[in-house]
């Protein structure tokens, strides 16, 4: 019998709904960045292995897609974690189908997570007002420099100090401030309201930048959306080494585990240091001409 897309991803859906297991989905975009910047591929595969082998939080499984995924991939997830270069789904062949197939996704309430410069929406990406659907889903979003509504900023600080800016809040377990030498983007963009986050947006850490003219930048934060669904969004970390920071690295599992719906223990999402070799990066460092 030969199965017609529609009834393919009907069945993968039910089959998510009936398992007990959590499924993760990771898009992999394009990237042009150079050993150990981004390494958005490597990245996606150290979370899947985190995520599978949390100590306290069991039954996460994920996939790991270096294309746009197949209607099977997208209705298995509970979630969709995107890396890459810039919003993958507006880089990808036909963003008008991609985004319309994240529009389904969103319906159901799946949850979505950008990390660093997949946060990131280029000038042709949005309208003149700076609307684009990844908005509403994620809250917010990196407003790439050369964009009419609004300009966000990347700059490498050797020192960037993150802080927790809402305690009481579940992706908030297990961490605590942290400092380390990356590219935390500021002046992000959370709307046309004077850029004031919505009712809905949480704020979930800062950091005080630049160190000439400080002011507390947003550099994570979450949606609770209308239709279920939540999204998470955090824009670091530039450098591949930078997974090895247990805080950082809880503070990023937490809100993918918090986006798919699942509960978050107290200690938040625990999981081991990785061997930052073992999961294909180019470069563990970059090379030390381009580390500033």
């Amino acid at each position: 019998m030969r199965h017609t897309p529609w009834f393919t991803t009907c069945c993968c859906l039910w089959a998510s709904l009936l398992s007990a297991e959590t499924h993760v989905l990771f898009v992999v975009g394009p990237s042009n960045h150079g050993p150990g910047s981004h390494e958005p591929a490597a990245g996606a595969r150290l979370l899947k292995h985190c995520l599978e082998h949390l100590d306290n939080v069991p039954d996460i499984t994920a996939t790991v897609s270096l294309k746009w995924p197949t209607a099977s991939e997208r209705a298995r997830a509970q979630t969709v974690v995107f890396l890459g270069d810039t919003f993958p789904a507006n880089r990808f062949p036909d963003s008008v189908r991609n985004l319309a197939d994240l529009h389904l996704m969103m319906r159901r309430g799946c949850g979505i997570v950008c990390l660093h410069y997949a946060t990131g929406l280029k000038r042709e990406d949005v309208s003149e007002t700076g609307e684009h659907p990844l908005l509403g889903w994620l809250g917010g979003y990196f407003a790439n420099p050369g964009s009419k509504h609004h300009i966000s900023y990347a700059t490498i600080f050797d020192k960037a100090k993150i802080e927790p800016t809402s305690v009481e809040h579940p992706v908030s377990r297990g961490w605590k401030s942290f400092t380390l030498h990356d590219e935390p983007y500021g002046n992000n963009y959370f709307g046309p309201e004077d850029n004031h986050p919505a009712t809905n947006v949480t704020i979930l850490a800062t950091s005080l930048q630049p160190p000439e003219t400080p002011r507390r930048e947003a550099v994570a934060w979450c949606v609770q959306r209308a239709d279920r669904g939540r999204g998470f969004a955090i824009v670091m970390p530039h450098f591949y080494k930078n997974w090895a920071q247990d805080d950082l690295r809880t503070l990023i599992l937490n809100g993918i585990v918090w986006s798919a719906r699942r509960k978050l223990p107290q200690a938040g999402a625990r999981s081991k240091t990785p061997d930052l070799t073992r999961f294909g990066a180019k470069a563990i460092e970059p090379p030390r001409k381009i580390r500033n």
